[in-house]
């Protein structure tokens, strides 16, 4: 059982006719853009607005309308992955390195949906190293700013050298053993001369869906 093709094709469900939807990125995401594609094909009439290059070139190979981000004022339904689930339904993303793009699309949506699988569901967060994506003039001392929060950052690199986002930016991958309050971190990290901008998403995810051995279960942010 592919429990991320699981959830990401429940998800699905959620889209209705005419909306305009946030596409995001990731292996889970990349099942919910799959089977988009068909049901367009199918005739159903939306239009998307991805969250990368990567996925971006998938839905066009696909056949699925896009919008420009300058044209849209607010997506109805956001779609996308993350790397760790917290109890309380905050959220580390950027793993694949779109966490600006997401962040920002997330920003103008009026629900975001995320789709794991159960591996990513964690009491608190941390374990999965914070990505950072940091300007690459001075990339150092912004890493020296950075580890006073009492993390280890590293800079994210390819077989061709350090790993350049969509944005022309370095990512700087944050080893902390938990966080604690990730709403301030959120915070004292994009007060940071040199950082676009970081993996935390707080207060942004409505609906979790989570694909298990045991079929999908859904968690919802509490009011």
């Amino acid at each position: 059982m592919d429990k991320k093709k699981l959830a990401a094709e429940h998800a699905v469900a959620s889209i209705e006719e005419g909306m305009v939807l946030g596409l995001g990125t990731g292996s889970t995401v990349y099942w919910m853009i799959q089977k988009l594609g068909e049901l367009v094909k199918e005739g159903l009439n939306i239009k998307g607005v991805p969250t990368s290059q990567e996925t971006e070139a998938l839905a066009l190979k696909l056949g699925i309308p896009l919008l420009q981000l300058a044209d849209v004022h607010e997506i109805d339904l956001t779609i996308d992955g993350a790397d760790e689930v917290s109890a309380n339904l905050e959220l580390i993303k950027g793993g694949g390195g779109a966490l600006f793009r997401e962040k920002m699309i997330a920003s103008i949506s009026r629900r975001l949906l995320i789709v794991v699988d159960d591996s990513k569901v964690v009491t608190t967060l941390g374990k999965f190293p914070l990505p950072v994506e940091v300007v690459p003039f001075g990339w150092e001392l912004t890493s020296r700013k950075l580890s006073r929060f009492g993390c280890k950052p590293v800079l994210r690199t390819t077989a061709k050298g350090p790993f350049i986002t969509d944005n022309g930016n370095y990512i700087l991958d944050c080893h902390f053993d938990t966080i604690h309050n990730p709403e301030e971190l959120n915070e004292h990290l994009n007060l940071t001369i040199g950082v676009v901008e970081n993996g935390l998403f707080v207060n942004m995810a409505n609906t979790i869906i989570v694909g298990s051995n045991e079929g999908v279960y859904t968690k919802k942010k509490s009011m």
